[in-house]
């Protein structure tokens, strides 16, 4: 069995990393690491969770684990693995911002590789430490890649991409009461989002010859989870094209699909799955994407990369299903 740990465990990507190891047949959940929860249980606060988990919170780290989760907060998950050792061979994949760019990948001699199996499988499977990608980043690359792998990305990319309540994590704000959800919608960090540096940095990847600019707008949905993306991009060939170079670019994928009908949440909220339908309008590709902002955007990706790291089936313990009514 796996021996995993997680660390930063009261948010709602680790409450999905919770539900998924204790159900998962080849790890066993070592520990849960929460300073401002020691000693209370988990279901305490991820309530669901009462009469299936007896586990409690610790503020001990135990260093001998196979793979550690990191559920820390953008700027943190540094600072912790600077303050805390863990063995050798211990794996290490990280739901922060803070090893996602070239420029971060490689922190006191351990060197990150970004964790979108779509693109990186096969250094995934060598991988020691993994920067989980961001769940806009993931909805938006998986719409995009394909045409960027194919030297197809011509001009900018307008993007324009909803998100609901739980991407905003736990923390209240102004803009995360029910009384101001509720009913309502609105943009914000428009043209400057964090994960602009990703998604830009995956495309260049693929396509070195890309200059032009990704022109994201982000939403706030009046739902609680999921990722629902269009973007259009000039296209010169035909939409019967489009599909070739997509369902081609995803044909071995595990859980990315290319839909001839159109889509929507309800089809991937509670799921590990992202779907992709293309339309064609005059001389513009419009592709829309959509995923679940806790599986896909974070959880299930970890769970599928650690799958990919101790050499299991990428999909063990994430045929999960979608709540459709």
């Amino acid at each position: 069995m796996i021996k995993a740990g997680i660390i930063g465990a009261a948010g709602y990507t680790a409450g999905e990393l919770i539900r998924i190891l204790m159900y998962h047949p080849k790890t066993e959940l070592t520990f849960v690491y929460s300073t401002s929860n020691a000693g209370n249980k988990i279901s305490d606060v991820h309530q669901d969770l009462e009469g299936n988990l007896d586990l409690r919170f610790t503020d001990t780290i135990q260093a001998d684990i196979d793979v550690l989760f990191l559920c820390l907060g953008h700027g943190n998950s540094s600072k912790f693995l600077h303050k805390n050792n863990f063995s050798k061979t211990t794996k290490i994949i990280d739901l922060s911002n803070d090893f996602r760019l070239e420029d971060d990948k490689i922190f006191e001699n351990k060197e990150f590789v970004y964790g979108l199996p779509e693109m990186n499988r096969e250094s995934i499977l060598e991988a020691d430490y993994i920067a989980n990608p961001g769940c806009f980043a993931t909805a938006i690359q998986l719409a995009i890649l394909p045409l960027a792998s194919s030297g197809l990305i011509k001009n900018d990319i307008h993007v324009n991409a909803t998100t609901g309540a739980t991407g905003a994590g736990t923390s209240l704000s102004k803009t995360t009461h029910f009384t101001w959800r509720d009913n309502n919608f609105s943009s914000y960090k428009v043209f400057t989002h964090q994960h602009l540096g990703e998604i830009n940095q995956s495309i260049s990847q693929l396509q070195d010859s890309f200059k032009d600019e990704v022109i994201f707008i982000p939403n706030r949905g009046d739902f609680s989870r999921g990722i629902y993306v269009t973007l259009y991009t000039d296209f010169d060939g035909t939409i019967e094209e489009a599909k070739d170079i997509y369902k081609k670019f995803y044909f071995d994928a595990k859980f990315t699909f290319v839909s001839d009908k159109e889509i929507f949440l309800k089809q991937v909220v509670n799921t590990n799955k992202c779907l992709i339908n293309l339309h064609k309008h005059k001389g513009k590709l419009l592709i829309t994407s959509v995923i679940d902002n806790l599986l896909k955007g974070a959880s299930g990706q970890a769970v599928q990369n650690m799958n990919l790291m101790f050499g299991l089936d990428e999909s063990l313990g994430l045929n999960l299903k979608a709540n459709y009514f």
